[in-house]
């Protein structure tokens, strides 16, 4: 039992005492009582209302103060990369990653919020203490990993294959061998092309302008990586019904959720909801409904 539990039952008991003397003290109280007599008995009982209410707020008061609350974890994001996480009309930071962790948290049964934070200075604020963790597309590597903990993968946004919306053939970039084939200049789409025997290579400045050409029948396909990908196929009105992605990431660039070094109560927390939306399709669902 806790301190704060002895101490009220000491104020209950002792002032349980009180009470009972001056309950002795009115009960004996004769029938037949005048005026004067009735408002003495009442002088009387007014002490013993309010001693009563001293001891329910005592009561109270220790009640509160021994109901452990249940923690709220703070997720920082920077809401500025759709479809993974971003600002939408009514204000409200929605996005794949959003999804996610609303899932997670619904398994693992936990309170969080989340705070829209910069990117320059999001991983310093996790290491401060300014939260406990980051859900912002957060690529897993090494150095990172000296200084802060990582959940389990949740999404591989590797390099994909974007083709024109009537395409039907292989999904597979070696099987474009005699093809023309877009990516930007220096990234590691364009890496994998020119590793691609027979793969014709064109690459351009910003992988938006490839785009624009595989939509104008230019390119038979462009490589990008796949959160840009969607970007362009489904969150650009312009490409709408013009162009597709195809396969799955064919190299391996791994999302996980940060969390501040040695907090393994909240990284065991989410890595077993992580697990369970996985196991039971729900990360697929949000896969289809924001990256296809």
């Amino acid at each position: 039992m806790s301190r704060n539990a002895y101490l009220c039952i000491f104020y209950a008991f002792h002032l349980g005492i009180i009470c009972g003397f001056r309950h002795d003290r009115i009960t004996n109280i004769p029938q037949k009582i005048d005026r004067r007599k009735t408002e003495n008995f009442m002088k009387s009982f007014a002490p013993i209302t309010l001693i009563f209410l001293a001891v329910l707020s005592v009561l109270t008061s220790c009640v509160k103060t021994n109901v452990t609350k249940e923690p709220v974890y703070v997720f920082a994001s920077d809401a500025t990369w759709p479809p993974m996480e971003f600002v939408d009309e009514n204000g409200d930071i929605v996005g794949f990653d959003m999804d996610l962790l609303a899932a997670i948290a619904k398994e693992a049964e936990f309170e969080y919020e989340v705070r829209n934070t910069g990117w320059d200075g999001i991983f310093a604020g996790l290491a401060n203490g300014s939260y406990d963790a980051v859900i912002s597309s957060v690529t897993i590597t090494d150095e990172r990993k000296a200084a802060m903990d990582f959940s389990k993968p949740y999404v591989n946004a590797g390099q994909i294959l974007v083709v024109p919306a009537d395409y039907e053939g292989s999904e597979v970039l070696s099987d474009f061998a005699g093809k023309t084939v877009g990516s930007q200049q220096g990234t590691t789409g364009d890496f994998v092309i020119e590793d691609a025997e027979g793969v014709i290579r064109k690459a351009y400045d910003e992988v938006g302008l490839a785009i624009e050409d595989l939509a104008n029948g230019n390119l038979d396909a462009v490589v990008c990586d796949s959160i840009t990908a969607v970007d362009y196929v489904v969150g650009n009105e312009a490409y709408a019904g013009k162009l597709k992605i195809v396969g799955q990431p064919f190299t391996t660039e791994e999302f996980g959720i940060a969390v501040q070094k040695g907090n393994d109560e909240l990284l065991e927390l989410i890595n077993v909801g992580l697990a369970a939306i996985i196991a039971d399709g729900t990360r697929g669902k949000i896969t289809e409904k924001w990256l296809r």
